[in-house]
């Protein structure tokens, strides 16, 4: 059972990202604060639930929450930065648009960079063990998927409705048989023989 907050002293945010061994795209972070008397049967690590129960989540999450917000750092800043970097600058970004200020910041995993002098803990498994955390992890996991479905309609060839950018075979396919797009991360290691990759050439007439 998830736990509903780790003190009770403090406005909590649970904070996660997705997207980080992505191939390609922005990754995604959320900042989730929940009232104290949340309550939710469903809600979990977003890994361990359906695509349905995510949906149904997200809408429960964005209207209960007393503040949520959801925040990227693009696949060029990425490249710049390097994905652990930008992890912790998406949940930055997500921590400033939040409507009220947290006392304290619960974060997926076990580093991160201090964000404005607010205390935070580092919780492996964290959306797996605390409801705020688990709540960030649905946010963040539901609009990338969002995100990349949009890219599909662009890029269909890469599959990224169903593998959402991440490595998988019939993305690797797509890499190897037709270049890279403005979308991918060129800092990670697209294919295993990678050498130097072609951009993509839109088989598109005017």
């Amino acid at each position: 059972m998830l736990l509903p907050y780790h003190s009770k002293k403090f406005i909590e945010a649970g904070c996660d990202e997705a997207g980080r061994g992505c191939l390609a795209g922005h990754v995604f972070a959320a900042a989730v604060v929940l009232p104290a008397d949340f309550k939710n049967e469903i809600l979990n690590d977003s890994k361990q639930l359906t695509e349905n129960q995510r949906s149904q989540l997200r809408i429960i999450i964005e209207k209960e929450a007393i503040s949520w917000a959801v925040k990227t750092v693009s696949n060029s800043e990425i490249d710049q930065i390097n994905i652990l970097n930008a992890s912790f600058l998406a949940m930055h970004r997500a921590i400033d648009k939040l409507r009220i200020e947290p006392e304290l910041l619960l974060i997926d995993g076990n580093r991160f960079t201090s964000y404005d002098g607010i205390p935070h803990h580092c919780i492996v498994k964290g959306d797996g063990k605390y409801m705020s955390i688990a709540a960030a992890s649905v946010l963040a996991k539901t609009h990338r998927d969002e995100y990349m479905r949009n890219l599909h309609a662009e890029f269909p060839q890469y599959r990224w409705d169903s593998n959402m950018g991440y490595p998988t075979k019939k993305h690797r396919e797509g890499i190897e048989k037709f270049g890279i797009t403005p979308y991918h991360r060129k800092s990670f290691r697209l294919l295993p023989h990678q050498l130097e990759l072609p951009f993509y050439q839109s088989t598109k007439t005017s």
